[in-house]
């Protein structure tokens, strides 16, 4: 007589009753082991029986009773893994039992921690004893196998006897399904590995969705300038971003999906059927698309789906607007978007090699941009400038010149978004643009290098005097980069509007930080105010215009452009660009003083507003400031509204009379280079000495007489 097994009494019917230890063959069991199932939703419902069998057999066995809104693991013991909540649950069973499962036609052997009876059938049929930790159950001879590895080679030997039919599995298992995602109203079918790209045909990534919609609004703001306006998504993947220009634009835009593998172009043309959209290869109407739409239902617009490499498709056609987001580095596909890009279009480029942007991978940077790029302060800002440099550079080859509409670096790509201006003028000028900048190494001083001539001091042109108070070269040469503006004001109010026309909330407010930091101001001062006779829309404290009549947008047909609508262009392009934003920003963070408590960033931009410098925030950097103000004035704006951490709950503002101060300020100043000319410190040192003299003297001030 044998006690009963007690994962047999866990598992209830959910599991396969256990086996005696005399027994010569293996009996069919009636059902699978818990531990093999589909999907990872299946393992969570085993959870969800915590309120009836599974949670009297735990506290039959084990005298402890789950807690009220708390699941234990289907497949791990109580003092292994206590009850918890469903959220933490999801990522124990995720990480710890489906990562590490082995897949055997469509089920997943989940690694099982239960004190299960080992099932190791030998030669003779008998079964051995010992003790099991961690192991997996095999889904054809109910085997435990320890090792992940034991496990695979075990199921090879399997199908190398032709032992594949499994007695769980009564019936072959279907093919999985493929995942429906859904975005800005557009559904689209995924592999199952879509987050992974070197392991799915069609990546998808979820946290591009803030790229997605800058590119559709984008988009929407051309669409009103031209109709019908003819674009590319050379990247398609998944299909996501050219379904939601032809779903949400219709006519005004004729999409064309591009990708060069056959399993994306296939997922695409499914995603299509999926959005009742029409799909055309080859230029011709696919003859079964019909068939997919439902009776009294109508496609909602036609996309051309093409598989060809992206430089074929944009050698062979013209487009107004391309979008291009390759995996890595887009710098192999400009000089093909550029050769036939109509004049005026748009081309959007998404970079995700941050590694080589962000000055990670110097090396990588060198080869691809031909940028020198070290790690600063503001190296989102340099990332972008070395890609509308590059982008600069193609559409010169190919006599084209750019606008910069908008530039965004944030945490997983570098997107920027052009328009073309034909002729070898505008070329000239974008390229006149691309400039080196000097860097000082030091105190983070930055200027873009003047004129063509080799000068013999190039620190002369720092404001900072690092050079002459610092050993050795204390400034490097970054670049070459774009030196001009990244935004376009008009646009982006342009784009503002067309996402609150479609309801996309996620974007307004980095919109709006783009159309501040455009214009160098603050968002309470900066408002957009229009005739009486045109509608108005406010959104936080922003107008934003809309046009009675479509007659305020010029309509381009063809490659070639009028007279009127040339000069209609230049008139617009003048009142969007006003005076171009300071390049670059300050950290307020790097250049705090210890022993100092700064002001609050907002009061801060008010102190460098009233000191007579234009101000706003970045989006490049929550706490950067972009100011035309030199770091000098900077940091002596930082230091007189700065408070020392003794002082408590004083007020903010400056801590004596400007006369004190000033006299003080000599007075420090002289001290401390005596102390380090007798101590021989360096510039940071002194730094810190002038630093900690005004808390010295604010301490001996406030001693007893």
């Amino acid at each position: 007589d044998q006690s009963p097994d007690p994962t047999s009494i866990t598992g209830g019917a959910l599991r396969a009753p256990s086996v005696t230890a005399g027994a010569h063959s293996l009996p069919t069991p009636a059902t699978k082991h818990i531990s093999i199932q589909r999907q990872l939703a299946d393992l969570e419902k085993l959870a969800d029986l915590s309120e009836g069998e599974f949670t009297s057999a735990v506290s039959q066995n084990t005298d402890q009773h789950v807690a009220a809104g708390r699941k234990p693991c289907p497949l791990c013991p109580e003092e292994k893994f206590k009850a918890c909540y469903s959220h933490k649950l999801h990522r124990h069973l995720q990480n710890l039992h489906w990562k590490v499962s082995v897949e055997f036609e469509g089920y997943r052997m989940c690694i099982c921690h239960l004190p299960c009876r080992p099932v190791k059938p030998n030669l003779i049929g008998d079964q051995s004893s010992t003790k099991l930790g961690a192991h997996y159950h095999c889904i054809i001879c109910s085997a435990t196998i320890t090792r992940r590895t034991d496990m695979i080679g075990h199921i090879k030997r399997h199908v190398n006897k032709g032992e594949t039919e499994s007695r769980y599995i009564a019936a072959p298992a279907p093919k999985s399904s493929h995942e429906v995602l859904k975005e800005a109203d557009t559904d689209v079918q995924v592999l199952p590995n879509y987050s992974t790209p070197q392991k799915s045909d069609s990546y998808f990534n979820p946290k591009m969705k803030l790229n997605r919609q800058l590119i559709f609004c984008a988009l929407a703001v051309l669409a009103e300038e031209r109709n019908p306006l003819e674009c590319l998504d050379a990247f398609g993947a998944t299909g996501i971003m050219g379904l939601q220009w032809a779903k949400h634009l219709g006519n005004s835009v004729k999409v064309t999906i591009n990708d060069f593998n056959e399993n994306s172009v296939t997922m695409i043309q499914e995603n299509c059927h999926l959005n009742k959209m029409k799909v055309m290869m080859n230029t011709k109407e696919e003859d079964d698309c019909d068939e997919t739409t439902e009776e009294g239902e109508e496609n909602v617009g036609i996309i051309d789906v093409t598989k060809m490499d992206a430089n074929i498709i944009m050698h062979l056609r013209s487009f107004d607007f391309i979008h291009l987001d390759p995996f890595g580095t887009a710098v192999n596909y400009l000089d093909s978007a550029f050769r036939n890009v109509r004049n005026l279009g748009i081309v959007s480029v998404t970079s995700t090699d941050i590694s080589s942007l962000y000055a990670k991978a110097q090396h990588v940077a060198q080869r691809h941009y031909g940028c020198n790029v070290v790690r600063t302060e503001y190296y989102k800002e340099l990332a972008a400038r070395i890609v509308v440099a590059a982008v600069a550079r193609a559409a010169a080859r190919c006599n084209k010149g750019i606008e910069v509409l908008l530039a965004v670096a944030l945490e997983h790509f570098v997107l920027v978004v052009v328009r073309v201006l034909r002729g070898p003028s505008p070329a000239d000028d974008s390229v006149k643009k691309i400039r080196y900048l000097i860097h000082c190494q030091w105190c983070e001083e930055r200027i873009f290098q003047e004129g063509n001539m080799v000068e013999e001091n190039p620190y002369r042109q720092l404001l900072c005097d690092c050079h002459g108070s610092m050993p050795g070269k204390t400034a490097v040469e970054l670049g070459p980069l774009w030196s001009g503006s990244l935004f376009n004001t008009g646009f982006l109010r342009r784009m503002l509007f067309e996402a609150v026309q479609h309801g996309l909330d996620e974007i307004q407010p980095l919109v709006k930080t783009l159309i501040c930091e455009a214009e160098c101001t603050t968002l309470k001062q900066f408002s957009i105010h229009g005739p009486a006779s045109q509608n108005k829309q406010e959104e936080c404290g922003v107008f934003i215009k809309t046009p009675d009549t479509a007659a305020d947008y010029y309509v381009v047909q063809g490659k070639r452009k009028s007279n009127e609508m040339s000069r209609n262009t230049g008139k617009r392009q003048k009142s969007e660009n006003n005076a171009e934003h300071p390049a670059f920003y300050y950290n307020i963070h790097r250049h705090s003083i210890k022993g100092m408590n700064m002001p609050k960033l907002n009061k801060f931009l008010q102190y460098l507003s009233q000191a007579g410098y234009r101000v706003s925030r970045t989006h490049f950097d929550p706490m950067g400031v972009r100011t035309n103000a030199p770091l000098a004035q900077f940091k002596s704006i930082l230091v007189k509204y700065s408070t020392p951490t003794y002082t408590g709950g004083q007020a903010e503002g400056p801590l004596q009379s400007t006369e004190d101060a000033q006299a003080e300020d000599n007075v420090q100043a002289a001290v401390a280079d005596n102390a380090c000319l007798v101590s021989g410190c360096r510039g940071s040192q002194r730094q810190q000495v002038q630093t900690a003299l005004p808390v010295m003297s604010g301490l001996y001030c406030s001693l007893p007489q």
